[in-house]
């Protein structure tokens, strides 16, 4: 008998198994992005592959999720069942069994998911601000000589940077600000710190460090007013807060910032090694330079030596001495001939005037100048007779032309007001002063009428 065939079943898709577990697994995946699920870890176990496998849940479902070695090996933390903690995942299908799980790749506990969210509002609004601007950080100083700590004096960060200080470089004076670091008046307390270390203003830079905690242990360092306190600072500062891989709104703000409250102590102390081998090496140099020029000073001295023995004062004397000698036989000699030769030169000008006596020519001379003068007086009156006939014939010559020999015949010598004589009616207008020189006198009058 054949057997009937129903002709519905050849158009099926019949799905296996691990067909369906793989498509729904995609589907998951495409469906939903990495994802924020918040809950309590329970039923977590941790393999020898380093793999952890738990459950998140609240109060009225469950996901399994699974946290590979490779996501977890750098978590700063240490789950536990019960934790409320917040995981960043991807949706997934464990194809073997079926199970719907949870693909985890960070964890934090859940309180720090709301902080790290405010750390970064906070951290965002500031640097649009410029808070976090690099030209404003200030240089700090190579050779500090006070250090102020600004932290808890009963803290493992001071001991650590009293320790880096004293093995460094122990001659660094370093002054306490205490205050609290951890605690909901931690923050004012680190501004309160802040402010007195500046108004003491004996240091050369401030550094505010802390240990390691977690991020609400260290959520004081992450408030605003700490970080614009650090900036509103005239010192500069240097943070150390927690350990390498933790950040805070101070350490952006601040001048430097240091991985560790060690790290910052090394940061802002001279090493004090490098310091005694710069200084060997600055002695060296020194007694070096004094070596050679302690040489050279030796071979100049050495030269000067030789110099002043060839030219020693005692050879100069006597070479002096040897010359004022014949100096002064030259001068002898020099002097009695000056002598012999002014003596004869006397007897020479005796011999003539005894050969011509000045009376003679006293005589001479006097009787000379008797007849110079009568001739001079002789001279002097036919000039003085000469010029005087001269005069007279000018004056009566000088008479005959003068104007004024013309004023005395009655007639009158006319000027205007500006000293102009005239010489026709029409220079003058009816109304005007003129001024009438006679021979004797002057008349000031006024044109009453003008006419040819």
């Amino acid at each position: 008998m054949a057997a009937v065939v129903d002709p519905s079943h050849q158009a099926r898709d019949v799905y296996s198994v691990s067909r369906l577990n793989r498509e729904v697994k995609w589907l998951l995946a495409d469906s939903f992005p990495k994802l924020w699920v918040e809950g309590e870890i329970s039923n977590l176990a941790r393999p020898a592959s380093g793999h952890w496998y738990f459950s998140l849940k609240d109060a009225k479902a469950q996901v399994r999720c699974a946290m590979f070695r490779r996501h977890n090996q750098d978590l700063g933390f240490v789950p536990e069942d019960g934790l409320q903690v917040l995981v960043k995942a991807q949706v997934s299908l464990y194809e073997p069994r079926g199970d719907y799980q949870l693909l985890v790749e960070t964890m934090e506990p859940a309180g720090d998911g709301a902080l790290r969210r405010a750390f970064e509002a906070l951290k965002q609004r500031l640097a649009a601000e410029g808070l976090f601007a690099a030209e404003h950080k200030r240089t700090l100083p190579a050779w500090p000589e006070r250090i102020g700590v600004i932290t808890s004096p009963t803290g493992a960060a001071i001991r650590d940077v009293l320790t880096v200080l004293q093995r460094r470089f122990a001659a660094l004076e370093v002054i306490l600000y205490p205050c609290q670091v951890q605690g909901e008046q931690a923050g004012k307390a680190i501004v309160a710190a802040l402010d007195r270390a500046n108004r003491h203003g004996v240091c050369d830079v401030l550094l505010l460090v802390r240990g390691g905690g977690s991020l609400e242990d260290l959520w004081p360092f992450n408030e605003e007013q700490v970080a614009r306190e650090i900036r509103a600072s005239r010192i500069p500062v240097v943070t150390g807060i927690g350990h390498e891989i933790d950040f805070t709104i101070a350490d952006f703000a601040a001048d430097h910032r240091a991985p560790t409250p060690s790290a910052a102590a090394e940061t802002v102390s001279p090493d004090g090694e490098v310091v005694t081998i710069q200084i060997r090496r600055l002695r060296e140099r020194l007694q070096r330079a004094m070596r050679q020029q302690l040489g050279r000073l030796e071979r100049n001295t050495a030269w000067l030596a030789r110099r002043l023995h060839a030219l020693h004062p005692r050879r100069r004397l006597s070479d002096h001495a040897q010359r004022l000698d014949e100096l002064e036989a030259r001068l002898l000699r020099a002097q009695s001939r000056y002598f012999r030769e002014r003596r004869q030169r006397w007897q020479v000008l005796r011999h003539r005037l005894l050969r011509h006596p000045p009376q003679q020519r006293l005589q001479r001379h006097r009787q000379s100048l008797l007849t110079l003068r009568q001739r001079l007086y002789q001279s002097q009156a036919q000039r003085l007779s000469l010029a005087r006939t001269r005069l007279s014939t000018l004056s009566r010559a000088l008479a005959a032309v003068s104007p004024l020999a013309t004023l005395e015949r009655g007639y009158a010598l006319v000027t205007d007001e500006q000293g102009h004589v005239l010489t026709a009616a029409d220079q003058v207008r009816p109304g005007d002063a003129v001024e009438v020189e006679l021979a004797r006198g002057r008349l000031r009058c006024r044109v009453e009428k003008t006419g040819h």
